[in-house]
């Protein structure tokens, strides 16, 4: 059975749903999930899991992500970029190269950041947005995110509109909205601000370089190995013939660190085992002096388990 990450370049104008439906009927498989949404508007690298490979995704969508974007500042929409109405507009003349690179800094690093209200969090069991369209005023509450780098590349100025288009990098967390820190880069310089373009780059160690578009992936469905994927994911652990019949069958090995050390594998934060041919056996936490499986991959039969806790 066909498994393994695809990296899609999502085309603007596509929700990432709309992706996860058409790698279906190209993988000829229901099992098809994705890692990290892209708004309609956004383009760029989406990770798609095929069969076992979606049991991966967890694992990337915490991975830090990158963009290319474009902040139009002097003008606000309901959405925070450019599928939504202006609703409020402000002069720009005054904003200076060195104000907006000033406010940039200022929103690099660990900043609490409120979603934008058409997001897709759930307020009370319901999609933000969809509360938004409703008419509802929708006010969310501010989270923790990383913004690791923020550059800014160009500044361009319109006079006879009186924006400014400002063309940045963003390297942040996950669960950054690019989005809202075009508005916040406004709200900093008191003008307002909305994103008009978004592409993403990179999702953890997927880039660009990895990815193919949806008519790519027609002609030929490019398609990254499950140990291939893991490799590039997780720490490794190379595995003896005897620790990979006893992983198999969900026992504990000897860990594959020292306990209390920085290297030792976490349940959210796995090792990915490979046996002595390559092939990727399963997912390891280190307990103590103990590694144990997160995550069994069944040889052979294309399936995974989650190992008895008993045995664990």
């Amino acid at each position: 059975m066909l498994s393994g990450l695809v990296i899609v370049d999502k085309p603007q104008g596509w929700t990432s749903h709309d992706v996860v439906g058409r790698m279906r009927r190209l993988a000829g498989t229901r099992k098809v999930g994705h890692a990290g949404t892209l708004d309609p508007m956004a383009t760029g690298v989406l990770v798609v899991g095929i069969n076992k490979a979606t049991r991966l995704l967890t694992y990337i969508v915490g991975t830090s992500k990158t963009y290319t974007a474009t902040i139009r500042l002097g003008q606000s929409t309901v959405t925070d970029d450019a599928e939504g109405e202006v609703i409020a507009t402000a002069g720009t003349a005054a904003v200076t190269g060195q104000a907006i690179h000033d406010g940039v800094a200022a929103l690099t690093g660990a900043i609490q950041q409120v979603p934008s209200s058409v997001s897709a969090i759930k307020v009370n069991g319901e999609r933000a947005y969809a509360r938004v369209r409703s008419g509802e005023d929708v006010k969310l509450a501010a989270r923790p995110v990383t913004i690791h780098r923020f550059e800014v590349h160009g500044i361009r100025r319109d006079e006879e509109a009186d924006v400014l288009d400002v063309d940045v990098t963003v390297e942040c967390s996950s669960g950054t909205y690019i989005r809202a820190l075009a508005r916040d880069l406004g709200n900093v310089l008191g003008v307002g601000g909305h994103l008009t373009a978004l592409r993403r780059t990179h999702v953890g160690p997927y880039s660009l370089d990895h990815a193919r578009t949806l008519e790519q992936l027609a002609e030929e469905l490019n398609v990254l190995e499950m140990s291939q994927a893991a490799r590039a994911l997780m720490p490794n652990r190379e595995l003896t013939a005897e620790e990979t019949t006893e992983i198999s069958f969900g026992r504990r090995i000897a860990a594959g660190a020292a306990p209390g050390s920085p290297l030792a594998a976490t349940a959210d934060h796995p090792a990915a085992a490979f046996a002595p041919d390559g092939s990727l056996v399963a997912l390891l936490a280190d307990a103590g002096s103990y590694a144990k499986p997160v995550l069994v991959f069944a040889p052979g039969n294309g399936s995974d388990t989650v190992p008895n806790s008993a045995e664990a």
